[in-house]
C-alpha cells in the first residue's frame, strides 16, 4: 500500500515539473522608465521632460519626483505611464529622476542634467498685441536674468544693442546673490541711458539686443509714427530725431507712389522733427509711406527715416436673404461709396465679406438680372450685417374638401414655370410645398399633378399685394371632386346588398366608406387620386379589392367570390365510410363562426360562409381536444372530406383503427396458429408397416 502511494506521489510530482517547464509563468510588469525627452536627459528650468515607463500596479497610482520635488502625481493606464512635467527652479548639476509605483512603495530612477539658461527681454512702453508702436527718441528697458545658475558665482553679463544703421552699443551687467532656486536677481537696464556711446533711438527699424553675443537674444522695433494702422479721421502723429537744431525739413505721404501729403516743418532746438496728419474721409483701403528729408541741413540717416503705415479698414460681412429670412445665394451686391467700391456675388451660405473704411456706403443686389434691394450702410468698426433682399416665398396649400372638411393632399407634383426661372416640387405629409426666394413682379403658373394626370393650372399674375412685395404668397388649390360608383357582386353576378365598401386614396389621407344598396352599389364623391376599393362583409371581413384611377367619373365592379358560400364536409372513418353526429367547427383567426353535426351520410353543411382563410374542427363524444384541425383556403362553394384515420365502423359500432388492427391481427396469428398445426399433424401422421408375406 505504501509503495503504491509513494508511486502516485511521484507521478502527480512529475506532471507538475511538466507543466511548470512548458507552459509559460505569469510574470509581473517591472517598474522602469524606458524613455525621456530629451533624450539626452539635459534641458534648463522651465523645459518640458517627458517620461514614458511602466509600474506594476495595474491603474495604479504614480508619481514621479525631481530631486526633492513631486512633479507628478496620476493614474497608469494599464501598467502604462506617460506624463509631461516641467524642470524646477533649481541651481545647475545633475538630479535624479525617480518614477515611484504607490502601491507597492517601489521605485526606478534615471538621471536628469539642469544646464544655466540665460535670459534677456527688451520690454517695450507699448503693448505688444496692438498697433502701438515706438518713436525715435524713445527709451526701451532690457531686462537680464539666469536660472539654473551655480551657487555663489557672479554672471556677467555683456549685454549690446545693434541699431539698423549697424552700429553696436554695449554695457556690462553683473548677476550675483545666485538663490538656491539656481536664478539671479533680475536686472533691468535702460536703452540708450545705460549704455556707452549711446544718445537716442533715432533709427527707423529693428533694434538687437544679446545677452554675451549669442546666449540670449530679443529685439524691439521704432518706428516714426505712433502706431502702425489708422482709420479715416484719426490723427497719424509723426516724430524724428537726430536732425539739426532749427534744421528744415519735408515730411511726404504716399500712396500707391503718389504723394497726398506734404509738409515743411524745422526742427526743434533738440534735432526732433514732429508733425500731425489726419486721415482723410476718402482715404482709401492700402498701405501709406512716411518720408522725412532734410531740406536746408546735412543730415543723412542710413536707413532713412522711412516708414509704412496701413489704413486697412473694418471687416464687413453682408449676408442677403428674403423677405421671409432665408439665406440667399449667388446674389450680385455691390458696394458704391461715390465709385464702386466692390461687385462680388454670394456664397452658398449668402454671404460676402469685404474691408470698408470708415464712411457711408449704399449696397445694391441683383438677382437673376434684376434688381431686388439697396442697403445703406454707415461704417464705424467691424460688423455683420443683414440684407433684406426683395425676394417673396409662395406657399401653396393642397387640399381635397370631403364632408366640408379640408384634407391635405401629399405627394402633388408642383411645377412652376415664369420668365426668369422653372422649378417644380412636392407637396409634403400636410399638403404643402414651399417655393423660396422668388422674384415677386413676374406671372408664375402652377401646374399641380397626381400620379402623372394634371388636375389643376393656376396662373399668379405677380407675388405682389397691393403692389407690395411681401415675405410669403399663399395659393390654395383644390383636387377636383369626382363620382366613382362602386357595383358589389357575386361570381353569378348577383348583387350583394348592405356590404361595407372603403375607398382608400393609395397615398393616404383620404377614406371613404359606405354600404352597398339593394342593387349592389355604392356611390362616392372622392377626390382626383388612385384609390384602393375592398368590399367587407358584416363580420369585417375582406371579400376581395381592386385598385381604380380616378381622374374621371368612373364606375368600378367587384366581383366577390368569397361571399356567400356553401361549404360542406363530409367526415369519414379510415375505410372512407360516413361518420355521423361529429361535431364539425368553423373558425376564422381563432374566432368561432358556427358549429354543426354530420349526419348520416356524413355531412356537415354550412350556408352563407365568407370564404378566404379558415380553420375547421372534428370534436367525438363531446371532447374538448379535436381529433382532426385542418386550415384551409376556401374561395368557392365545395365538399371537402376529413378523413379520421384512427376510427372504422363497424357494424354499427364505433371502433378505433389500432383496436381493430389488433383484433384482426391476432384473429390472423391464431388462424395462422391452427392452419400449421393440422398441416403438421397431416404430414407426421404414423404409417402402418405391412406385415411380410410367409412362404
Amino acid at each position: 500500500m505504501k509503495r503504491t502511494v509513494a508511486t502516485i506521489l511521484i507521478i502527480m510530482l512529475s506532471i507538475t515539473f511538466i507543466v511548470a517547464t512548458f507552459f509559460p509563468r505569469a510574470k509581473a510588469v517591472d517598474i522602469k522608465i524606458t524613455y525621456v525627452i530629451p533624450t539626452d536627459h539635459q534641458g534648463t528650468v522651465g523645459e518640458d521632460v517627458h517620461v514614458i515607463g511602466t509600474i506594476n500596479t495595474t491603474d495604479g497610482l504614480y508619481q514621479i519626483w525631481f530631486d526633492q520635488n513631486k512633479v507628478v502625481e496620476a493614474n497608469a493606464t494599464a501598467n502604462s505611464v506617460n506624463a509631461t512635467f516641467t524642470v524646477p527652479e533649481l541651481p545647475q548639476g545633475n538630479y535624479t529622476i525617480t518614477l515611484h509605483d504607490f502601491s507597492l512603495n517601489a521605485n526606478t530612477t534615471t538621471w536628469f542634467y539642469i544646464d544655466t539658461a540665460y535670459h534677456i527681454e527688451a520690454k517695450p512702453t507699448v503693448p505688444l498685441e496692438s498697433t502701438e508702436q515706438l518713436q525715435e527718441g524713445s527709451t526701451v528697458e532690457v531686462w537680464v536674468n539666469v536660472t539654473g545658475g551655480q551657487l555663489n558665482k557672479a554672471y556677467v553679463a555683456n549685454i549690446t544693442v545693434k541699431t539698423p544703421s549697424n552700429t553696436t552699443y554695449w554695457t556690462l551687467a553683473t548677476l550675483t546673490n545666485i538663490t538656491d532656486t539656481g536664478e539671479g536677481h533680475n536686472i533691468t537696464i535702460v536703452y540708450p541711458t545705460h549704455f556707452s556711446g549711446a544718445t537716442y533711438t533715432n533709427y527707423v527699424g529693428t533694434y538687437a539686443v544679446a545677452f554675451n553675443r549669442t546666449l540670449a537674444t530679443d529685439k524691439f522695433i521704432i518706428g516714426l509714427t505712433n502706431f502702425t494702422e489708422y482709420h479715416r479721421y484719426q490723427t497719424v502723429n509723426v516724430k524724428a530725431v537726430g536732425y539739426q537744431p532749427n534744421e528744415n525739413a519735408t515730411i511726404k505721404i504716399g500712396f500707391e507712389g503718389e504723394t497726398i501729403n506734404s509738409t515743411n516743418t524745422t526742427a526743434s532746438t533738440e534735432g526732433v522733427i514732429a508733425s500731425d496728419w489726419k486721415v482723410p474721409s476718402n482715404a482709401s483701403i492700402g498701405t501709406y509711406t512716411v518720408n522725412i528729408t532734410s531740406t536746408s541741413g546735412s543730415t543723412i540717416k542710413n536707413p532713412p527715416d522711412i516708414q509704412n503705415f496701413a489704413v486697412p479698414g473694418f471687416d464687413i460681412n453682408i449676408t442677403t436673404k428674403g423677405l421671409a429670412g432665408d439665406i440667399a445665394a449667388n446674389v450680385m451686391v455691390t458696394i458704391f461709396e461715390k465709385d464702386e467700391v466692390l461687385a462680388n456675388l454670394t456664397n452658398p451660405s449668402g454671404s460676402i465679406q469685404t474691408e470698408l473704411e470708415v464712411g457711408n456706403y449704399t449696397a445694391k443686389a441683383v438677382y437673376k438680372g434684376e434688381s431686388v434691394g439697396e442697403l445703406l450702410i454707415n461704417v464705424t468698426e467691424t460688423a455683420s450685417l443683414d440684407f433684406n433682399c426683395n425676394l417673396t416665398n409662395l406657399k401653396i396649400s393642397v387640399f381635397a374638401k370631403v364632408d366640408d372638411a379640408e384634407i391635405p393632399i401629399p405627394q402633388v407634383e408642383v411645377y412652376l414655370t415664369s420668365s426668369p426661372e422653372n422649378r417644380s416640387s412636392s407637396t409634403n405629409v400636410t399638403g404643402i410645398m414651399i417655393a423660396n426666394l422668388l422674384l415677386p413682379n413676374h406671372t408664375y403658373v402652377l401646374n399641380a399633378s397626381r400620379y402623372g394626370a394634371s388636375f389643376n393650372v393656376t396662373s399668379i399674375p405677380t407675388l405682389l399685394v397691393n403692389g407690395t412685395a411681401v415675405a410669403w404668397y399663399n395659393v390654395t388649390l383644390i383636387t377636383p371632386t369626382l363620382t366613382l360608383q362602386v357595383n358589389t357582386t357575386k361570381p353569378n353576378s348577383e348583387p350583394i346588398s348592405n356590404v361595407t365598401v372603403k375607398v382608400q386614396e393609395s397615398l393616404g389621407g383620404l377614406l371613404y366608406e359606405g354600404n352597398t344598396n339593394a342593387e349592389g352599389i355604392v356611390i362616392f364623391n372622392c377626390a382626383f387620386g388612385r384609390y384602393t376599393i375592398a368590399v367587407y362583409d358584416a363580420d369585417g371581413i375582406k371579400l376581395n379589392e381592386t385598385l381604380e384611377e380616378l381622374f374621371q367619373n368612373n364606375n368600378a365592379s367587384i366581383v366577390c367570390r368569397l361571399y356567400d358560400l356553401t361549404i360542406s364536409f363530409r367526415v369519414v372513418d379510415f375505410f372512407g365510410q360516413p361518420i355521423p353526429n361529429v361535431n364539425v367547427t368553423l373558425q376564422r383567426e381563432n374566432v368561432a363562426l358556427r358549429s354543426s353535426r354530420t349526419l348520416a351520410d356524413g355531412l356537415a353543411t354550412f350556408n352563407n360562409v365568407t370564404g378566404g382563410n379558415l380553420l375547421v374542427s372534428t370534436y367525438l363524444f363531446n371532447q374538448m381536444r379535436p381529433e382532426v384541425a385542418k386550415a384551409l383556403y376556401v374561395e368557392n362553394s365545395t365538399i371537402i372530406e376529413i378523413k379520421l384515420l384512427e376510427y372504422v365502423i363497424l357494424a354499427g359500432f364505433f371502433i378505433q383503427t389500432a383496436t381493430l388492427t389488433t383484433t384482426i391481427l391476432i384473429v390472423a396469428t391464431i388462424l395462422l396458429i391452427l392452419f400449421m398445426e393440422v398441416y403438421r399433424r397431416r404430414r407426421f401422421k404414423p404409417q402402418k408397416i405391412p406385415k411380410p408375406e410367409t412362404e
